[in-house]
């Protein structure tokens, strides 16, 4: 018997006619009498007695019916279990991403997918580029949101969308800041250089060398955290990526993009064996809607 024979099978026996049960299934009274029929050939017995126009199990049946009710609560728990994935009931998303993204960008994107699916739970941490891939390989995480995808490494990924360089100040130190800030501005300034900072840091440094400047770096901090401190201290301005900025506004800071634009790239990586699910890929799509409005 295949599940469909035990399908049809336990619909009859618990609804006691072959109307009954292709209601009960939705399906018509012939495909559930054949079926039926099919059944009992492979069988080589019969699972019905058919008196006064109702079926009657067999003592075979009863014996049958017990190992079948247990398949069958089986089959239907696989076939709830399937819709709540599908409906992002249940379920936990380890996700890792950098820093910039963990202080503001994640958390309003899993607030926001949680208000929907309240069920599901998330296990979260932060990672920085050069331990992305080890935390991907070594299953601690699903999904890593960063901002470059490794080089030939055997990994998937989606973008999520982008985000720019800006400029973080404090506002007396630039009163009169345009729209748009050009590095030549910074000439002369103290300045809070993230050049060892990985991608972010060496877009910022290429862009720099790109133009000729020198710029009065007084302190090289290793993290955007670090940076953003020394600035709301007053020991310099930095050029932060945009979400690391947004997150760390504070009253006297000021934020200003870059002129000309320098933007970059959000993607979720993931191991190729292990693509996402229906479940991460709807908070995913939370999450580029977040990083799009940001």
């Amino acid at each position: 018997m295949n599940l469909r024979h035990i399908e049809i099978f336990h619909a009859v026996y618990v609804n006691g006619s072959v109307s009954a049960a292709a209601r009960a299934l939705n399906i018509s009274q012939p495909s559930v009498s054949k079926t039926l029929r099919h059944a009992e050939s492979l069988l080589g017995f019969q699972l019905f007695l058919r008196t006064s126009g109702r079926l009657v199990p067999t003592e075979d049946a009863h014996s049958l019916f017990a190992e079948v009710a247990e398949i069958q609560d089986r089959v239907h728990a696989l076939r709830e279990a399937g819709r709540n994935l599908k409906r992002g009931v249940g379920g936990t998303l380890r996700i890792s991403a950098l820093p910039s993204l963990a202080l503001d960008a994640l958390p309003v994107a899993v607030a926001s997918f949680l208000r929907t699916h309240e069920n599901v739970k998330f296990d979260l941490q932060t990672v920085h580029h050069d331990d992305l891939l080890r935390k991907l390989y070594e299953r601690e995480c699903d999904i890593a949101i960063a901002y470059e995808v490794p080089p030939a490494a055997p990994i998937g990924h989606r973008w999520l969308g982008e985000g720019e360089l800006v400029l973080l100040y404090r506002e007396q130190d630039m009163p009169d800041a345009p729209p748009r800030v050009g590095l030549e501005c910074l000439a002369g300034k103290r300045f809070i250089s993230l050049a060892a900072s990985g991608p972010i840091g060496q877009l910022f440094s290429e862009e720099v060398e790109r133009l000729d400047l020198t710029l009065n770096e007084v302190v090289s901090a290793r993290t955007f955290y670090i940076a953003t401190a020394l600035v709301r201290q007053g020991a310099g301005m930095t050029v932060v990526d945009s979400f690391t900025a947004q997150a760390s506004l504070a009253p006297g800071l000021s934020v200003r993009p870059l002129k000309p634009q320098i933007t970059f790239d959000v993607h979720a990586m993931f191991l190729l064996d292990r693509p996402p699910t229906a479940l991460a890929t709807d908070f995913l799509k939370t999450l580029a809607r977040v990083i799009d409005a940001a």
